[in-house]
């Protein structure tokens, strides 16, 4: 089998000779499979680039990847040496190439540990429970899995546990580009949706390059951004993440609408007019634009004093003017 020579490098860390992923994906026999959501990333260039949009990462952090598949954005953090590396893959089949790299990791005195599970049921706080030091959060995240993957962890941000009971955790991940761009869009921008709202009430999203299709195995039918969340020092509401995502949701229901028309549905028609233009006028934000016209203090207004009116009238609680729960696909909308 064909090695990759020995790279130097800034820091003046020499790797030991390490298979290149097209070696892996041979030696093998390695092919994404398309209901998982696979894709592989070939070029080295970019999947440096990926680790390298993550920013510092020190001897002592820990650096945990979702879905590392053949490894080659496992390859360019282990080129960064932190010292322990967290492998989360579903797929059985990548294990063996995974364990090699294992190998390669350990003259660097990286501790790799590799977890054959679903990312979305792993115990962070079980798997990696010291954090005297930093932990970053990188990933090729398969499409089918993405949105609902960075909901779970914002909950988790919001209330400080998982891999966020530090403040510093920060998120480096692959979206499709669409996506990325609704996870960053401003004020006003057509993009703007709910995912843009509840990721940017806990961190501050950017976008930090958009890979084309054509970079991976096999092409996907969409171009992936890259985006790093970086969680706020100070978040942008106390509020349960229930009940600000309750609130979000509705408001951006009817997203063409004026924002009265989504928000008024927390109530039954029979009170709906009334308690809707009352609480817009104490949250003082315009009942006539359009929710992406809102501004993420906009809706922490409407939903503090949404709160504050919870806590007065709980026979409100159960309300549901569907009478079903919205998928978290719907935080597209």
């Amino acid at each position: 089998m064909p090695q990759a020579a020995a790279r130097v490098l800034t820091g003046g860390v020499r790797l030991p000779p390490m298979p290149t992923i097209r070696d892996l994906v041979k030696l093998y026999k390695l092919q994404a499979i398309k209901y998982m959501s696979q894709n592989f990333i070939m070029d080295e260039r970019l999947t440096d680039k990926i680790v390298k949009s993550a920013g510092r990462i020190d001897p002592h952090d820990t650096v945990l990847e979702v879905g590392p598949g053949p490894g080659g954005i496992t390859r360019s953090i282990i080129r960064r040496t932190p010292g322990r590396l967290v492998l989360v893959e579903k797929d059985a089949r990548f294990m063996p190439a995974l364990e090699l790299l294992k190998e390669c990791a350990r003259p660097l005195h990286t501790q790799v540990d590799i977890y054959e599970g679903d990312i979305l049921r792993f115990d962070i706080e079980k798997h990696v429970s010291e954090i005297e030091h930093r932990l970053h959060l990188i990933g090729n995240l398969p499409f089918s899995i993405s949105t609902r993957l960075l909901i779970n962890w914002i909950h988790d941000l919001s209330l400080r546990r998982g891999a966020f009971r530090r403040s510093d955790t920060a998120m480096t991940l692959t979206f499709q580009k669409e996506v990325a761009e609704r996870i960053c869009a401003p004020l006003g921008h057509d993009q703007r949706c709910r995912l843009s709202i509840m990721s940017q009430i806990w961190t501050q999203p950017l976008m930090k390059f958009i890979i084309p299709g054509k970079a991976f195995v096999p092409k996907p039918d969409v171009d992936v951004g890259v985006v790093k969340l970086i969680p706020l020092k100070q978040p942008k509401t106390l509020l349960p993440f229930e009940l600000v995502e309750r609130v979000v949701r509705h408001v951006f229901n009817m997203r063409q609408k004026y924002c009265r028309r989504g928000y008024s549905t927390l109530f039954p028609p029979e009170d709906r007019d009334d308690i809707t233009d009352s609480l817009f006028e104490l949250a003082d934000v315009d009942p006539i634009i359009r929710p992406f016209e809102l501004s993420v203090e906009e809706h922490l207004r409407l939903a503090t004093v949404y709160a504050e009116f919870m806590q007065k009238h709980p026979e409100f609680a159960d309300y549901d003017y569907r009478g079903r729960k919205q998928p978290v696909e719907n935080y597209l909308d």
